[in-house]
């Protein structure tokens, strides 16, 4: 009796004590009025479709993984940006994990030190395939120029994600990067309600190579062709080509015409060239004729090159902008870009006459945008870009399956809602 007594006491005793426990853990989840802190970059993932590449729950990654993501160049807020999303999610990864030391996630970023240098590129995506990743994630400078590269790393069980920029090899498991068209047709049209539907613009391109430069610009024509029959794209100058549209004002400046340019080029170009086996079947008469072209070009060429050489990439811009006194608009697919076409305007004094629009938002075009150089910019989302690109990395190597496009987001800011909170979120400063 004594002994279902005490097992009774006992069971009251444990029940009291649940009770207790129920009591108290209802108490610490008690809401408070405080709700947990927001990582400041949160809006950046928010802006990621599919939002799973955002999600790192289900990346189990064995010990040592590692992830090489080479971008386009290291010196920029862009790609700053996007190096930080990269690190991000490598740190959460990890964090999930409780990995450490010779067990971490490896993700190591590598870019182009100055400027968007194919060969460069090319180079380290050599160097990181001698180390064997598990994952290549590659920003392509050149939508071209790898593919020896890439057959020889899928040969060798490495995979291939692309992020900010598109790639014509077939063999990608991903890619991570902006809406180009979509993006590019919203600048478009903020552009032509600007000018009013009416007039001439300038088209400004980061390079003549790149998947997303191509992908913009064509997206940016094809609108206005398509919807704005007021408005023409007057000029398209790519910044890639600079040295040679300066060598083109020189000679125009000089009174030498473009054919008269491109002929004594090519004969300069025939002297500077090696003899060899391919020489010597030159008749003599013909080298009698190249030697009188090349003197001359020799002459004119040597002014045409001094000239140019003292020519500002902006004074270059400037003076093709100036064949146009009628310009309404301009329009930047990058940053670079945008603030080329800024600082053109401003140089001939037309800031309040022409409008200028178009990608990014780092500091300077945020200081241009706020003292009225710039009037609008489509603000890509780089930190999200890298840690979406992570994430499809990690899910590659987990073999887990992956969209083939992955849309990072972007947004439009002028100064109506420049201070907005989530506009701020998304600015690269």
């Amino acid at each position: 009796m004594r002994k279902k007594s005490a097992a009774c006491i006992a069971l009251t005793l444990c029940v009291a004590a649940a009770g207790c426990g129920c009591s108290a853990g209802e108490e610490e989840n008690v809401f408070t009025g405080e709700t947990p802190e927001r990582p400041a970059w949160q809006a950046n993932l928010d802006a990621v479709d599919p939002a799973v590449y955002t999600d790192i729950d289900e990346l189990d990654l064995e010990p040592g993984t590692y992830i090489s993501v080479i971008g386009k160049t290291e010196n920029t807020p862009y790609w700053q940006q996007v190096r930080a999303g990269v690190e991000q999610a490598a740190e959460d990864i990890n964090e999930r994990l409780g990995y450490s030391g010779a067990d971490e996630v490896k993700v190591l970023y590598n870019a182009p030190a100055d400027g968007e240098d194919i060969d460069e590129q090319v180079n380290i995506l050599d160097e990181e395939m001698s180390r064997y990743p598990d994952v290549i994630a590659i920003a392509s400078i050149d939508e071209n120029a790898s593919s020896v590269q890439f057959d020889l790393a899928i040969g060798n069980g490495i995979q291939i994600v692309a992020f900010d920029s598109g790639n014509s090899y077939q063999g990608i498991q991903c890619t991570c990067m902006t809406d180009n068209a979509a993006a590019a047709k919203t600048g478009a049209e903020k552009l032509c309600e600007a000018i009013g539907d009416s007039g001439e613009v300038a088209l400004f391109v980061h390079d003549s190579v790149s998947g997303n430069a191509r992908e913009r610009a064509d997206a940016f024509r094809q609108e206005i062709e398509a919807d704005h029959p007021g408005v023409t794209v007057a000029e398209t100058i790519y910044l890639d080509q600079l040295d040679e549209l300066k060598r083109k004002a020189a000679a125009e400046e000089l009174g030498v015409s473009a054919e008269e340019l491109a002929q004594w080029s090519e004969a300069a170009s025939g002297l500077e060239s090696e003899p060899g086996d391919d020489a010597e079947a030159v008749p003599e008469e013909a080298e009698e004729e190249n030697s009188s072209i090349s003197e001359e070009a020799k002459t004119r060429l040597e002014d045409i090159d001094a000239l140019a050489s003292g020519m500002s990439d902006e004074e270059a811009a400037a003076y093709y902008l100036g064949k146009h006194p009628d310009l309404k608009g301009c329009f930047g697919v990058n940053d670079e870009s945008v603030l080329l076409a800024a600082q053109a305007v401003e140089s001939l004094e037309k800031t309040d006459a022409v409008t200028v629009m178009g990608f990014d938002a780092g500091k300077e075009q945020i200081s241009a945008l706020e003292d009225g150089s710039i009037d609008g910019l489509v603000v890509q989302n780089p930190f999200g870009m890298g840690y979406a690109t992570v994430v499809a990395a990690a899910r590659t190597a987990l073999e887990i399956g992956n969209e083939a496009v992955v849309d990072t987001g972007y947004t439009w800011v002028d100064l109506s809602n420049l201070e907005d909170e989530n506009v701020q979120a998304m600015l690269y400063e």
